[in-house]
């Protein structure tokens, strides 16, 4: 069955089953069904599925009233907050693409991005209007401020009046659904496209998770990134409530997990560290959890069995790319003795694993991981070149993504992550996994966080180098800490100096800058 254009016709379970449908379809549905129901809490105010419905009609209404097309670009680069769910969800309704932009991203990537996707409006918040300042005179979208501290028209003013709605727009399975830019921290960022059949694969994968019409899901991390929408689409679908933090603290998270009885949470790794370390957490009544979901970063062993032994409900880690091609899923509560893998992946998909020349390599054996699924990129908007590196092309002409990370699969069909491709060193001519070197330090129990990179080497081309945070009120010296490691490592492994630092520098979704980390080596070659 196809879906049918634009008419709601049939009920949400056999609307599901489609062979295609839209986030917008579904979320109006749920709107019908039950108008009165939370859709959005943020900062202490919430907003119904009904008058969120009307909100998007009205934004819809603008858009198509400033000459928006289908196809056209429109960009959000702002806080979360119940306005941005509000233009997501309109910008797909008038058949636009969303461009959800990174804040922390410099001034020059910015104007960058938004040139690159020709975006025809951007939405910002006072904190982003003073971060572009430097660059604000050579921005040709419209602006629109979202609070009263931004440039543009402010955006009471720039909607459309009450009972205003958009005119109605078919959706080509095909046509793009959002544009998601690295992060922008170093290099030229890519804007990675996503079509509406990709969104729709990942929406009616993860529905059955835990995104339901009772559900309440909590989104701690920003709505531009990848991590955020793979909760919030299924969730405004699912007919949940969304509880949006504009920014993340471990305290502040508890307090609304137990306000507003949280059933459901996307969480990052270190994120899971930092909850898990507050005295207070024993004290919250996290019962009404039903499902916790990690991605993004290496997931350790001991933290998901320290989740699932202190915090009520399952909990799936989910390991995929942005740019899509295979997704992995462990659910740890089930598989308590394959912890330290990232799981298994589906029928429906395809992963292998390859070797430097492309070849395919057989179960136990090391090598890059490609895959394949409904749920691929497009390519990087505008950058061919790039796209065409991140394929990888099976002898019988099939299409995978590239991951870029190292893994082997055991005779269970887990998979083993050993580390990135690029943060691979290579010492001596031995290839050496930060990760195995990371879990190494990790056993001391004075080492919170560790993260390990390669420092250039006359003698051996590269070697390595230990940045460790130490748990509170710990006391010891480096070297004691490079002892403890190099005891238990191969002699080609051993790690050449340890930096004990107060934090680890993350994006904004946790992952470790090791680029940062490169940045902060002390100068010279050993």
């Amino acid at each position: 069955m196809t879906r049918p254009n634009r008419v709601i016709d049939v009920e949400i379970e056999e609307y599901m089953t489609l062979e295609f449908g839209t986030l917008d379809d579904l979320f109006r549905m749920r709107a019908t069904e039950r108008p009165s129901r939370a859709a959005v809490i943020c900062d202490g105010h919430r907003i119904s599925y009904a008058d969120l419905d009307t909100l998007v009609d009205r934004v819809a209404a603008s858009l198509q009233r400033d000459g928006v097309q289908p196809r056209d670009v429109v960009s959000i680069c702002a806080s979360s907050s119940i306005e941005y769910a509000a233009l997501f969800v309109a910008i797909l309704r008038v058949g636009a693409t969303v461009a959800p932009l990174p804040p922390s991203a410099s001034p020059d990537q910015l104007l960058t991005m938004l040139d690159d996707c020709g975006a025809t409006h951007l939405f910002s918040d006072g904190v982003v209007s003073s971060h572009l300042a430097p660059v604000s005179s050579a921005i040709s979208a419209r602006r629109v401020a979202l609070d009263a501290n931004a440039e543009g028209d402010r955006f009471e003013r720039w909607l459309a009046p009450d009972g205003a709605a958009g005119k109605p727009i078919p959706i080509d399975p095909g046509q793009p659904f959002n544009i998601i830019y690295s992060s922008g921290t170093t290099g030229t960022p890519k804007g990675i496209v996503h079509s509406h059949r990709m969104r729709w694969a990942h929406i009616v994968n993860l529905l059955p998770a835990g995104y339901g019409p009772e559900a309440v899901a909590i989104l701690s991390t920003p709505l531009y990134s990848n991590t955020t929408l793979v909760s919030f689409l299924p969730a405004l679908a699912g007919g949940s409530t969304c509880v949006l933090m504009p920014k993340f603290d471990a305290l502040g998270f508890l307090e609304l997990c137990e306000r507003h009885r949280v059933t459901v949470a996307m969480l990052v790794p270190v994120q899971y560290r930092r909850i898990l370390e507050l005295p207070e957490f024993d004290d919250f009544n996290l019962s009404a959890f039903q499902m916790k979901f990690s991605t993004s970063a290496p997931f350790p062993a001991e933290l998901k069995r320290e989740v699932l032994s202190r915090w009520p409900g399952g909990l799936l880690e989910i390991y995929g790319m942005t740019e899509g091609g295979v997704s992995c899923m462990l659910l740890a509560h089930k598989y308590p003795d394959k912890l330290h893998t990232i799981g298994t992946w589906p029928a429906s998909a395809d992963l292998k694993v390859i070797d430097e020349e492309g070849f395919v390599l057989p179960p136990g054996q090391a090598g890059e991981i490609v895959g394949r699924s409904t749920a691929m990129m497009d390519g990087y908007l505008n950058q061919p070149d790039k796209s065409a590196e991140a394929e990888w092309w099976s002898p019988d002409g099939l299409r995978y993504i590239r991951t870029g990370d190292i893994a082997s699969v055991d005779e269970d069909g887990f998979v083993t992550l050993v580390g990135r491709k690029k943060d691979m060193i290579i010492s001596g001519g031995f290839n050496i996994y930060p990760i195995d070197l990371e879990t190494t330090l990790s056993r001391h129990p004075a080492v919170k966080e560790v993260a390990v990179i390669g420092k250039p080497s006359n003698e051996w081309g590269e070697t390595p180098v230990a940045f460790v945070v130490l748990k509170a009120d710990a006391a010891i010296e480096a070297e004691e800490l490079r002892s403890f490691a190099n005891a238990s490592l191969g002699k080609h492994q051993r790690i050449s100096e340890v930096q004990i630092t107060d934090s680890l520098p993350r994006s904004a979704i946790g992952k470790v800058l090791k680029l940062e980390l490169k940045d902060q080596l002390n100068p010279g070659i050993g």
